[in-house]
Order: C-alpha cells, then sequence, then structure tokens
C-alpha cells in the first residue's frame, strides 16, 4: 500500500498543499472527500459518533484512528487513557503531532499485550473486516482484547439503498457479489492510485448474527439519518 490516505492527513495537518481523496468503488462512481472532515472537533461529529464517546469509559483502544479526532476528543476533553492504532504510518505521525500521547502503527489482528474497557471503531468500523467471510477472526481477535464487563462500540451502514428496485420493490443485487455489502475501494491523491482494497458495510442483523455466532452480545444503541447505525458488543 502507498498509504495515500495517510499522505492526504498529513498533508492537511502540515498544510503541504492538501487535495481532496477521489474515491471510488465497485458499485459507486468517483467522488471527492474532503480531508478536512477527519479532523472534526466533537461538536461537528455525527450524532452517532457522539453517542460512541459518550458511551466510551476506562482504559480505551480507537481501532483505525485516521487523523485521530475520536481520541484526541477522549483524551483531551475527558482525560480518559486512549491508544489510538492505525495501519497507515503518516495517519500515526499525525496523531503524533496532534498530541495523542499513545498513538501506534499497529493492525489490529497483529495487536497484544493489552487489554481494554472500551474498543472503538468507527467511520464504518466494519469496514477493515474486508469481507464477510472474516467478521469471525475479527471479532475473536476484539473479544480477546477486552477487559471484564468491557464493549466494543462500532458502527456501519445497510448500503441496500445503493441497489436497484424492480416493480415488486425487491432489490437488483449481482449474484456474483456474494454479500452485497462487500465493496472494492480505490483511493486516488495528487494523480497517484493506491492498491484497491476490500471495505466491509454490514447490515445490523448480519453484524449482530456474526457476534453471536462468537458468543457475543449485541445491541442496537443507535440509528443514524441515513441507514447507519450504532451497535453495541459485549461478552
Amino acid at each position: 500500500m502507498k498509504d495515500l490516505f495517510g499522505k492526504a492527513i498529513f498533508d492537511f495537518y502540515t498544510k503541504n498543499s492538501p487535495e481532496d481523496i477521489i474515491t471510488e468503488t465497485s458499485i459507486s462512481e468517483e467522488d471527492e472527500m474532503s480531508v478536512e472532515y477527519l479532523f472534526r472537533s466533537y461538536n461537528e461529529m455525527p450524532k452517532i459518533e457522539q453517542k460512541a464517546l459518550q458511551l466510551a469509559k476506562g482504559k480505551i483502544l480507537d481501532v483505525g484512528c485516521g487523523a485521530g479526532s475520536h481520541a484526541l476528543s477522549l483524551q483531551n476533553e475527558r482525560s480518559l487513557d486512549v491508544t489510538a492504532i492505525d495501519i497507515s504510518e503518516k495517519a500515526i505521525e499525525t496523531c503524533r503531532l496532534r498530541g495523542i500521547k499513545n498513538a501506534k502503527v499497529e493492525n489490529i489482528l497483529d495487536f497484544d499485550g493489552e487489554k481494554f474497557d472500551t474498543i472503538l471503531l468507527l467511520m464504518n468500523g466494519t469496514g477493515i473486516f474486508g469481507q464477510l467471510k472474516n467478521c469471525n477472526s475479527y471479532l475473536t481477535k476484539l473479544k480477546s482484547l477486552l477487559n471484564p464487563g468491557g464493549q466494543i462500540l462500532i458502527d456501519s451502514s445497510d448500503i441496500i439503498y445503493m441497489f436497484d428496485e424492480d416493480e415488486d420493490g425487491g432489490k437488483w443485487i449481482p449474484s456474483e457479489n456474494g454479500y452485497y455489502g462487500e465493496l472494492v475501494f480505490n483511493i486516488s491523491y495528487k494523480g497517484e492510485k493506491e492498491e484497491p482494497f476490500n471495505w466491509l458495510y454490514l447490515d445490523y442483523n448480519t453484524l449482530q448474527n456474526a457476534a453471536i455466532a462468537n458468543d457475543l452480545n449485541c445491541e442496537l444503541v443507535l440509528e443514524g439519518d441515513h441507514y447507519d447505525y450504532l451497535a453495541r458488543l459485549t461478552i
């Protein structure tokens, strides 16, 4: 990976001629994403993210932290002990520059040695699972990092709305796709293209079934304005 997402984050923070990130998926056209959005304050966050931060307690792990806005809010505004991890070196470098005390370049599947009271996976937290078949390995890993009484706060969206309807109200979903929430993402930044990567959107019922299969309770905490939701998983 070229870490273009991380480069965009770093460029924005260091004022190095930042540009929008161009995203495209296997079911959608090119779209521009403003990097500034990743630097939002608590008051600028969607209700689902605000609710997750309100529920966060104890020792916290922020998985796929990006520019670190969630971790920064918890650390600075609530004085909580937060570890922020991301696979992007440039994103983590930015997190450290922004003042996050504990930021590490880590893949959650390789992360070990600590346990947490709250694990956060926000901004379509199920995305890092990549494909439906990987849910078990990720949920098993996340569960192993929880302290007794701990919680996983994770958000996603049911993207069924993106598919065409037939006359009877049914959805036209290409059969070769497998689960309809499995997308392939393409990212471009400053004329460079990232390697395509898998990204998973999970509807709530599918997440709940995966949680139950891994001996986790799954609770629907909040539904957003656009098919998105926040869920809480506990042992």
